[in-house]
């Protein structure tokens, strides 16, 4: 094929190349090149001084007249230059007028005779072209017209004229040789002249003579370059190719365009004088322009003409060089896909395991037989083409009849296996669904069983009812009792594997112990019926607890309460049969539970999906039905200008959540249909895309406000018109929050039914995480309504807790007011628990509905975990503990609303002051060896002293033990403790200080242990920098007499914590 290929392109390259080398060399004869190379824009410097011109006037005879006007400083012109000027100005005209000879009429009217002299020696000596007739206007001065009348005919014989030379007094002499209307009005005529429009003119023919021969030149490039091109061996490069080849014909064609509109422009900017004046015309010389720049267009279209033959040519041929390689590379992929097919076919030999799995098997083989019909389509399709490439493209060889034998045979065989898969599966259907009656019914039978009231049994009445009802059951089994199990091997041989015969075992067991069952009832309801008993009242249990799990101690329970009435009549084979009816519907009973799970698992899966499907779809519909027609110019003047480019607020990552849920979650979550208990895998490898919800949710009360602001908005209504929606999109804004919740219950429903199943680790892992995020959202939500805060929340470290309190402040440093000394009424305060520090905040709650509604918090106070200390019990009430400054200046009752909410958050405390009292540990013990022995002791000392003393007090490690041990934690003797701490300080830094309250966790002095400076300076203690009092309004609202609260120099014994630590969030 590349051989042809290369062979024709040689043979049709030649051709436009012999056809663009013509349209070159008629550009030249045309500009007539050869005798005359110059151009104007050579030379236009010159021209533009105007000391010659040609003015289109022709002579008598047809002679063209090239006028020499006045110009002074006309000696001063050099002999190239006026030898350039004239060697153009000769060659402009055509060559039959250039032929006839020039006319020049020289105009020295203002000169004198010298100037005149010079003049007619420079033309004598360098005038190129043929000459006719020379006419001069001398001086018009009475001195210099005698003079030169004079030396005139002294000095003939000096210009060696071949032509007459006439001297003339006046332009009337002029015009008695040359018509007025040839004449420019300079010289007296009527013929309208621009010098500077002449030129444009000349420049732009002249350009475009040498535009249309490089366009011919840049065509036999671009030709040849095509020629010469390698043919592609892929379809994705020949098409590259082809677009390329395609590309640079249209920017050659686009060039071309632009020429042949230049030319057309030089033609009306020729024709202007007559456009502008009908009755005028135009004069030889515009004549012969018109005609040049004719002769270049029709030169320019043949060099278009033969470039798209050419054209037209190579592009067929590398058209159909891309249907064959398109065939080959189609051929490829569908006889993959048809090999894949068939495997894929003949390789799945599951028939299913229940009939909603053998249907799901069918609609994946209904979907296979609809993916094998557009295949097939296709594969008939190829093998079309291929035939019409053999007839029509001389370039197609014998290996495309051969692929499209293969293709045929393989189109051949894929129906025939679709077809038997779907026999297999049709007779596997209808052993599940024998199977499944045979069940059902077995089912009933246990049902009506434990259905019958045992009370009227006790009569011969009910006891012959019961028995005509279980009699009437027994007939409708005729069916299902002549089913055998060895029918059942023989009729469905070829569907049967080693699960199906198992359960095929397994129903036929259960059929057999109904049956039994049934035998052992009629057995006793015939003896009831035969004799008169005694009424009793047995507890008889209901049908649910019968298909229930628990059901098999209630059938027991009916059954040992029969045996006592049997053997009150001395009946022990009655006792007997009933014990061995409960051990069989023990059996039952327990493969009923295992169905059950299974069933209440699919069941959960299936609302799982099916609302995650109504939830994609509700966020589509959204985002197409409101967020797209945001960007609608129909629905523009609908839309209010405070919503105008507010999308992203409106609807937060919305299509962010949308994507990731449809193009991954869904998708991800379908391959768990059949094994619903490892659905926890799928959120847990997804978790970290789940937190996507954060960001919506801390855009949801922007969104509120907005929506709020224009909710009765004309554009709302009519997306909500054209989507039929009954509620408004505030509801569908609502949705991402509400799934995220979703998730969590379900869940919990499905580890409820998983307890014994293989992904129950992963499934409470998944909920686990899935109740961290929820929680991270919640915090965040919080946080980001802190308002006042001047500092970065982030340095704080991660928020642990947050939740209301009552807070009492208590103020101890310097002169204050009595007001801040105590008080009776306590502040409601927000706090915020952070790694580093912990936030006193006011909650304020914001006038609105919905999210407008949600609370914010103006920051009071922040305390740094590094310079406080807790009591862990407060005097009088068990909900409250105390916060302090290690100067104990400042002291912090709060009140929690329960003590396990408390204890949850004095565990939490503890646990971050710990963390800092062991890293201060390992600080001291690095300490250099080079420091007062003295200062090392005492320091040393103070930290072993206050370790012992935190674990007496603080009951660290102490109350640990004790609580595993099962022991209540021994009272503290934290006033001794921190009394010799202080003494020890108080020693080396000589200042006073305060009465101490309860401290079990003193942390302000372990900081001060790292320096002995610093905590000389505070007096062993560390002071918080700043104070939390209640806000000026507080003080107005709550005036109340104020006692100043007495120092506790004992320490109450602290409260035993639980194991497990509840949710402290409020």
């Amino acid at each position: 094929m590349a051989m042809v290929w290369v062979k024709t392109q040689k043979d049709v390259v030649q051709v436009l190349l012999r056809r663009l080398s013509s349209v070159s060399q008629n550009v030249d004869e045309i500009m007539e090149k050869e005798t005359s190379p110059l151009c104007a824009a050579d030379i236009i410097a010159e021209l533009k001084r105007k000391f010659a011109f040609l003015s289109g006037g022709r002579g008598q005879d047809g002679s063209p007249i090239i006028i020499f006007p006045e110009f002074t400083s006309f000696g001063e012109i050099g002999d190239q230059e006026f030898h350039n000027v004239l060697t153009y100005l000769t060659s402009v005209p055509s060559l039959s007028a250039s032929g006839v000879g020039f006319i020049l009429v020289i105009d020295r009217r203002q000169d004198r005779w010298a100037c005149m002299k010079g003049t007619l020696l420079r033309i004598s000596g360098h005038f190129p072209g043929n000459l006719r007739l020379v006419l001069v206007l001398r001086p018009s001065t009475l001195i210099q017209r005698t003079l030169s009348d004079v030396l005139f005919k002294l000095h003939r014989d000096d210009f060696k004229m071949k032509v007459p030379v006439i001297m003339l007094s006046s332009v009337a002499e002029l015009h008695t040789y040359i018509e007025r209307s040839q004449l420019t009005l300079e010289l007296g005529g009527t013929q309208q002249y621009c010098h500077q429009t002449w030129i444009s003119h000349r420049t732009d023919i002249e350009g475009f003579a040498l535009l249309v021969k490089r366009m011919a030149h840049r065509l036999q490039a671009f030709g040849r370059e095509l020629a010469e091109t390698d043919l592609p061996n892929s379809p994705l490069a020949t098409s590259n190719l082809l677009n390329t080849h395609c590309s640079k014909r249209e920017s050659m064609k686009e060039e071309m365009a632009g020429a042949l509109s230049q030319g057309r422009k030089i033609l009306e900017n020729i024709r202007e004088p007559v456009r502008r004046d009908p009755d005028s015309s135009l004069n030889p010389d515009q004549l012969e322009n018109l005609a040049t720049v004719h002769r270049l267009l029709s030169q320019l279209n043949e060099s278009s003409s033969a470039f798209d033959d050419f054209w037209l040519q190579h592009q067929n041929k590398l058209e159909m060089c891309l249907k064959l390689r398109q065939f080959e590379h189609n051929f490829q992929q569908v006889w993959e896909e048809l090999e894949q097919a068939t495997n894929r076919v003949s390789a799945s030999s599951h028939v299913g395991m229940s009939p909603n799995h053998t249907e799901h098997l069918l609609r994946e083989l209904t979907s296979q037989e609809e993916r094998a019909c557009d295949l097939l389509d296709r594969s008939r399709a190829l093998v079309a083409e291929g035939e019409g490439l053999i007839d029509s493209c001389e370039f197609a060889d014998d290996g495309v009849r051969v692929k499209c034998g293969e293709l045929q045979r393989a189109g051949e065989k894929l129906p025939q296996q679709l077809q038997n898969k779907r026999a297999l599966l049709m007779q596997a259907m209808e052993l599940h669904q024998r199977l499944q009656s045979v069940s059902k019914w077995c089912e009933d039978g246990i049902y009506m069983l434990a259905s019958q009231p045992l009370d009227r049994c006790q009569s011969q009445e009910g006891a012959e009812s019961a028995l005509q009802e279980l009699e009437g059951f027994l007939e409708t089994a005729s069916e299902r009792q002549e089913w055998d199990m060895d029918a059942v091997w023989t009729e469905y041989e070829s569907v049967l594997n080693e699960e199906l015969k198992e359960q095929v075992k397994r129903v036929f067991e259960k059929r057999t112990l109904l049956l039994e069952m049934f035998e052992k009832r009629r057995v006793s309801l015939t003896k009831l019926a035969a004799k008169q008993t005694r009424p009793v009242q047995p507890v008889a249990p209901t049908p649910e607890a019968i298909k229930s799990p628990p059901s098999s101690p209630a059938l027991r329970v009916r059954e040992k309460s029969c045996a006592t009435k049997d053997a009150e009549r001395n009946s022990t084979h009655d006792e007997e049969s009933s014990e061995q009816n409960g051990g069989n519907s023990r059996t039952a009973s327990v493969s009923d539970e295992e169905e059950n799970l299974t069933v209440l698992r699919r069941h959960v899966m299936n609302e799982l999906l099916e609302t995650e499907r109504a939830y994609v779809e509700e966020l589509l519909c959204v985002l197409q039905g409101y967020a797209a027609e945001m960007e609608n110019p129909a629905m523009a003047p609908l839309i209010p200008n405070v919503l105008q480019t507010k999308k992203d607020v409106l609807f937060g990552n919305m299509q962010e959540i949308y994507h990731f849920h449809k193009t991954t979650f869904l998708r991800e979550l379908e391959t768990y249909t059949d094994c619903p208990e490892l659905v926890g895998r799928c959120f847990l490898e997804r978790m970290g895309d789940l937190q996507i919800y954060e960001k919506y949710c801390h855009n949801k009360p922007r969104s509120e406000s907005l929506w709020r602001q224009c909710s009765d908005c004309a554009f709302f209504q009519e997306c909500q018109k054209k989507l039929e929606h009954k509620l408004g999109l505030d509801s569908y804004l609502l949705k991402p929050v509400q799934r995220i919740t979703k998730y969590q219950l379900l869940l919990k429903e499905m580890i409820k039914y998983s307890k014994t199943c293989e992904g129950l680790v992963e499934l409470q892992a998944a909920l686990s995480s899935l109740l961290g995020i929820l929680k991270a959202v919640n915090d965040s939500m919080h946080l980001i309504a802190i308002t006042g805060y001047e500092g970065n929340l982030g340095v704080l470290g991660r928020l642990l807790m947050q939740g209301s309190f009552s807070v009492w402040a208590e103020h101890k440093r310097g002169h204050v007011k009595m007001m801040e000394l105590a008080r009776f009424k306590p502040m409601q305060r927000h706090l915020f628990l952070h790694e580093r520090a912990l936030l006193f905040c006011k909650r304020r709650e914001e006038s609105g509905e919905g999210y407008e509604k949600a609370p914010s918090y103006s920051f009071k106070q922040e305390l740094s975990m590094s310079a406080i200390g807790i009591t862990e019990h407060a005097k009088g009430d068990n909900k409250k503990f105390e916060i302090w400054s290690s100067s104990r200046d400042e002291v912090y009752t709060v009140q929690a609303a329960s003590e396990e909410v408390k204890t949850v958050w004095v565990r939490e405390i503890r646990k971050l002051l710990t963390g800092q009292l062991e890293a201060c540990r390992e600080a001291s013990q690095q300490r250099t060896t080079d420091q007062i022995p003295s200062e090392n002791n005492s320091i040393d000392r103070l930290v072993r002293d206050g370790h012992s003393f935190l674990r007496r007090d603080g009951g660290m490690e102490k109350q640990r033990t004790e609580e595993e041990n099962g022991n209540e934690p021994s009272s503290p003797e934290g006033s001794k403790a921190e009394q010799a701490v202080g003494s020890l300080l108080g020693t080396e830094a000589k200042a006073k200080r305060q009465e101490i309250r309860s401290d079990p966790t003193p942390l302000g002095w372990i900081k001060g242990s790292l320096s002995l400076d610093a905590s000389m300076e505070n007096d062993g203690y560390f002071s918080a920098e700043d104070q939390v009092t209640s806000d000026p309004e507080e003080e107005r609202e709550k005036k109340v007499p104020v006692e100043r609260h007495e120092n506790v120099t004992t320490v109450e014994e602290e409260p035993k914590l639980p194991e497990e630590a509840e949710d402290g969030h409020q």
